[in-house]
């Protein structure tokens, strides 16, 4: 499926976007290195792991969405491919919850793109997929992150201790939600609702 609004668009991830990820990747990468998950060391029990090449990363998104456990989306602005917006963890049952995570080029971040595709992304979950609750988890000291969950208004709920393996080290994380109920009217709307109001006058 495709979600658009204005000049923001949220569509699956594909092969053949290879390049144009790998480009927007590379230019990013010391801006991106202090909150990208890495793999951390192999237990002596455990198996080793390494890095995924694009072609895996992306086989195996789409493994897990066809099982029905994430929804995994490049972020388009004005036409070209400015990052990623994934949401994980789909649980049904007694929780139908999920998990969102993204990233965004630096060269568009500040013009509401990440707000816009988070809040695409949410009232899809509730609207169209069915579900009941996202939370984003962000470490405290990623300030434009933060901001993001932060304009669209979504809870603080509290710190997960050590919660993933983020540039060499285990990293806290705050932890933010948001649940269906707390936006009937969408959360797209309500973060139209909040721009318009912080807009200055003509």
């Amino acid at each position: 499926m495709v979600l658009t609004d204005g000049d923001v668009t949220l569509r699956p991830i594909k092969l053949r976007d290879q390049k144009d990820w790998r480009e927007v990747n590379r230019r990013n990468r010391d801006w991106l290195r202090p909150w990208e998950a890495t793999i951390p060391p192999p237990a002596p029990w455990g198996p080793v792991v390494q890095r995924p090449t694009y072609r895996q990363m992306v086989r195996h998104l789409r493994a897990e969405a066809n099982a029905g456990r994430m929804l995994p989306f490049v972020i388009e602005y004005q036409g070209r491919l400015v990052g990623q917006l994934t949401v994980a963890g789909i649980t049904w049952g007694s929780m139908c919850a999920a998990h969102v995570g993204y990233w965004v080029d630096r060269d568009v971040a500040g013009r509401g793109v990440m707000p816009t595709a988070v809040a695409l992304a949410v009232d899809h979950c509730f609207q169209k997929v069915g579900l009941h609750r996202i939370e984003v988890c962000i470490r405290p000291e990623n300030g434009p992150s933060r901001r993001v969950v932060e304009k669209l208004g979504l809870r603080e709920e509290g710190l997960r201790p050590r919660y993933l393996h983020i540039d060499g080290a285990w990293r806290d994380h705050l932890v933010y939600a948001i649940t269906a109920e707390e936006v009937p009217e969408g959360l797209l709307r309500r973060w139209h609702r909040a721009r318009h109001s912080q807009s200055p006058p003509k």
